[in-house]
């Protein structure tokens, strides 16, 4: 029934009203709405409560809530209905606080609130984190008998989930007369947002049993639960329960597929998932599946999924975009890098805060800082995130004293740092040698900023004391510890145990990495340079022995490097390259010039027993030095030489560097596996402090 014209008759006729005001509600018909409601006031007869009770929920429903608490406001007199449905259209447009003050007020009116006005008012204070009035919400509707009700219960379980409670969802769920799948998804959900994922495999293999209609939602909580397990067996047998169910059309169940076999490991399922019924998958469905490949570190195949969406015209979100910009930077893929925020400038992404702090974070892991703080300088409003990228961008370049600079106004501008503000001020004061502002930090980001000290940190100030060579004091502080340092700790300490000559330390440092990671060969090389250093020869034999029996091998080092759309790839020695020979020829003449200029080989790093001619032929031929060869026969003189590297450069190598940069009067930017070098002019910005 679709009102053009109201009759005066028909404006008497209240029933005819309703079910107009229910049809437009139904059909999202706003301006229909509208059109009646301004006939209502024009006609001068004031509605009666329940066509006003109408009219608020059709403005709520059709996403109008300022029509309706407009409408809500100048009710001469509201009953339960009328309150119920402002609470609700308050809770659903995200006024949670709202919502809770308009139930109260309904309370003080004397109004007892049904299963509905509970249901709303619980997800208010659940979305709004509302932990203590969720609680006096709780003791009312076991007071009022609606705490057992399904929607009401459903919620309450919902709620205690979503605030970590899960042993309080898990009672509210069990006291439950009746549950349906809304009831069961809140359940399988909250275990798996808290990271219970085998009780939400549990509890939806239960649900299975008790004979209960599986839906989408239902079906995407438990393969997220599957997908955190890394379980793709279970995950096969969830898949076949889609299909069973004629749910394999769903979008978003494709979409939660994918992601389950990505996570399980399974790249040929998820691809098969994606490809099966590509026509119905959207950019969400793109999105998992370079985030998949981001994850299994194929940023390759990444990226062609990406030029894939938008052959298929589909337009990237700010998650497709901060997706593959983080895959880049821990690539450290400029090249790629610079063609996506070319794309981010194009879609109108670069004010997005997630997009530009991925930004900021790219060109700081990429060598190019000058560009990250660029970026940062102009995005209009910082978030946390992009504080931290650029703090971290600093760090990274073992710039302590700018990072200290730009936490400082971060703090001016009344942003609360978190834990990963602190990790890397922590880490930016470690490498630039700042060991007294480090310790400064650490006692105070609890008691000054409300920011517990976890692991991590524990770590950085051991990494910050062991670089500065202060190991007693790194022996004092790690006692002290509320708990035991972790592998990056006890790493650290093994490091500077080998760069300061300390063998009973390092002997204690390298048991306790062992009994950690025993998988790891980095212990038995570090204490076999301890050895070698001290020419105890038997002790580095032991320690290869030791990896022999393990099956321990050493991580072989390895530096690449991207010029065009191409990577070149070196290890030491390296004899694959189709271009060895000018390679080598190129680098024979640098090592000539460099020793013009005073480069002598640091043979003592070579922790081998073998004569002086040997050693420096094998220094000669690192990969990292194999690798600025090529680059200085390959690029363009004016574009820095950026090269990364696996592990941390040697001493010799960047010895070497310094003068390869002088000689040539070239900037060489090396990223090794902690932090970046930039050579110049015979000098690095570490200040040989590394």
């Amino acid at each position: 029934m679709v009102f053009q014209k109201l009759t005066p008759y028909r404006i008497l006729n209240p029933s005819s009203l309703a079910i107009t005001l229910q049809i437009y509600t139904q059909t999202k018909s706003l301006n229909k709405g509208k059109s009646l409601h301004a006939q209502l006031i024009r006609s001068c007869i004031k509605p009666r409560n329940y066509i006003s009770n109408h009219l608020l929920i059709m403005y709520s429903k059709c996403g109008r809530l300022d029509y309706a608490r407009n409408l809500f406001d100048k009710m001469p007199q509201r009953n339960l209905v009328a309150y119920t449905a402002m609470i609700t259209a308050l809770a659903q447009g995200g006024m949670y606080e709202d919502a809770v003050v308009l139930f109260g007020k309904m309370r003080g009116k004397g109004l007892r609130p049904n299963e509905f006005g509970f249901s709303s008012v619980v997800q208010a204070s659940s979305y709004g984190r509302l932990v203590g009035f969720g609680w006096q919400v709780h003791c009312l509707c076991v007071k009022c008998g609606f705490s057992r009700e399904l929607f009401v219960g459903s919620n309450l379980a919902d709620m205690y989930s979503k605030f970590g409670e899960i042993t309080d969802a898990c009672k509210v769920f069990q006291e439950m007369v009746y549950k349906d799948v809304v009831s069961w998804t809140a359940m399988i959900d909250g275990y798996a947002k808290n990271g219970e994922f085998e009780a939400a495999a549990l509890a939806f293999k239960e649900m299975v049993c008790m004979g209960v209609v599986i839906d989408h939602y239902v079906m995407s909580s438990a393969l997220h639960a599957c997908g955190a397990m890394g379980d793709a067996k279970y995950g096969k047998s969830l898949h076949s329960v889609v299909i069973k169910s004629g749910l394999e059309k769903e979008t978003a169940l494709g979409n939660a597929l994918t992601d389950m076999y990505f996570k399980a490991r399974d790249m040929g399922s998820a691809s098969r998932v994606f490809s099966s019924d590509s026509r119905h998958m959207d950019i969400v469905s793109y999105t998992s599946l370079i985030n998949g490949y981001v994850e299994a570190e194929q940023i390759d195949m990444a990226m062609r999924i990406f030029l894939e969406l938008r052959r298929q015209e589909l337009e990237p979100n700010e998650f497709t975009f901060s997706t593959l910009i983080k895959a880049c930077a821990d690539e450290a893929a400029l090249e790629q890098g610079m063609q996506l925020h070319a794309q981010v400038v194009k879609f109108s992404f670069g004010a997005d805060p997630f997009v530009s702090s991925t930004l900021v974070d790219m060109y700081g892991k990429c060598g190019l800082v000058d560009h990250a703080v660029g970026l940062f300088d102009r995005i209009e409003n910082h978030t946390v995130i992009s504080w931290n990228s650029l703090i971290g961008a600093f760090a990274q370049h073992g710039l302590g004293k700018e990072a200290i600079k730009v936490f400082e106004r971060m703090i001016a501008a009344d942003m609360k740092p978190n834990a990963i503000t602190f990790g890397n001020v922590l880490k930016g004061c470690s490498h630039a040698g700042l060991v007294q502002e480090g310790l400064d930090y650490f006692h105070t980001m609890e008691s000054r900023y409300g920011v517990t000290p976890k692991e991590e940190h524990y770590s950085h100030v051991i990494d910050l004391l062991s670089r500065a060579g202060k190991l007693k004091q790194v022996e004092e502080f790690i006692q002290s510890m509320p708990f035991e340092p972790n592998a990056f700790g006890w790493c650290s300490y093994l490091a500077a145990c080998r760069n300061h000559s300390d063998m009973e330390r390092g002997k204690v440092a390298a048991e306790n990495l062992m009994r950690l990671e025993p998988e790891n060969s980095g212990a038995h090389v570090l204490l076999s340079t301890i050895y070698a250093n001290e020419r105890q020869w038997e002790g580095v034999r032991d320690m290869r022995k030791m990896m022999k029996d393990g099956s321990l091998k050493k991580l072989p080092g390895y530096s690449w490097l991207d010029i065009g759309n191409q990577t070149h790839i070196f290890i030491a020695e390296d004899s694959f390259h189709p271009q060895q020979v000018d390679i080598y020829k190129k680098l024979d003449s640098l090592i000539e010039q460099i020793k013009i200029a005073g480069y002598v080989p640091q043979t003592t790093s070579v922790p081998y027993e073998m004569d002086e001619d040997s050693k420096e032929k094998l220094l000669r031929h690192h990969s990292e030095k194999i690798a600025v060869a090529f680059a200085l026969l390959r690029m363009p003189s004016g574009k820095p030489i950026i090269i990364k590297k696996n592990l941390r450069v040697c001493v010799d190598c960047h010895a070497a560097l310094k003068l390869i940069a002088k000689v040539t009067t070239r900037k060489i930017i090396v990223r090794d596996n902690s932090r970046f070098h930039h050579f110049s002019d015979g000098s690095c910005s570490c200040r040989d402090y590394w």
